[in-house]
């Protein structure tokens, strides 16, 4: 089935996934309005797919009090968009055994990119979607470390594990409206995210970009709502516990909604 959004907003999309998954978009007639920090790599973007496929916004979406101010702006300029992909993130280690060496302000900012952001970006783009009078959707990048966190990734494990809970609640509150949600869940991919482990061995760690981005996309394509590419550990496993969970949910979702 053909993609059914016609002009998405990729946040997150000057590197990695986010590039790679604005690149094919645009390479399959979508238009997209690319955010990101970066302006030199938004020029970039434009540059490659030209301005009547492709656009670019410098935004830090860590500055929540400017969200606001931004999603007015994004809804005058580009009225049409119908769909908002949330794939920005940072990744880093942290030990917790030594309290005094940990920097509490970098990891609680990894919540905030990861999670926090997302959040904030949701609640104030959700009445423009929602009053649009066509299908919309928002998508998430989220991770399989969420379902199997990494022991020296609390804060990437953790914001990811409540950026999934998140959605799964969102999906279920949005239902009778016409914005699907929908999740991308990937493995470790080879990308910039992990260059704290040194740029050579970092980029060449996971999945390969282009492998990722081709499952990613025939996801999306075929309509499903959540979309996990790879696995940790044997992959019989951990869909059964994905599989199991979601059951679960939905069960006690049912269950709130009769009373």
């Amino acid at each position: 089935m053909p993609f059914p959004y016609k002009h998405i907003l990729l946040v997150g999309a000057t590197a990695g996934i986010g590039r790679a998954m604005a690149d094919r978009f645009v390479e399959t007639g979508v238009k997209v309005t690319a955010v990101g920090r970066r302006q030199e790599r938004l020029d970039d973007f434009v540059r490659q797919h030209g301005e009547d496929k492709a656009s670019g916004i410098a935004f830090d979406i860590t500055d929540s009090k400017k969200i606001p101010e931004f999603v007015e702006s994004v809804i005058k300029s580009f009225p049409e968009i119908d769909c908002i992909f949330f794939n920005a993130g940072i990744q880093n280690t942290y030990d917790w055994s030594d309290p005094a060496k940990l920097d509490l302000d970098k990891f609680n900012n990894e919540i905030n990119v990861n999670f926090t952001s997302f959040v904030t970006l949701t609640h104030a783009f959700l009445p423009f979607l929602i009053n649009k009078p066509d299908p919309t959707s928002i998508i998430f990048t989220g991770s399989n470390i969420a379902i199997v966190p990494g022991a020296p990734l609390p804060a990437y494990s953790a914001s990811k594990a409540a950026l999934n809970v998140f959605v799964l609640c969102l999906r279920e509150h949005l239902q009778k409206t016409n914005v699907k949600i929908i999740e991308v869940s990937p493995p470790p991919v080879q990308t910039e995210l992990h260059d704290y482990m040194g740029e050579e061995r970092g980029r060449a760690l996971g999945m390969p970009l282009d492998a990722f981005t081709n499952e990613a996309h025939q996801g999306l394509l075929a309509g499903k709502d959540q979309i996990i590419v790879g696995s940790i550990g044997p992959a019989d496993i951990f869909n059964e516990i994905i599989d199991k969970r979601r059951t679960a949910f939905d069960n006690l979702a049912k269950m709130f909604r009769s009373h």
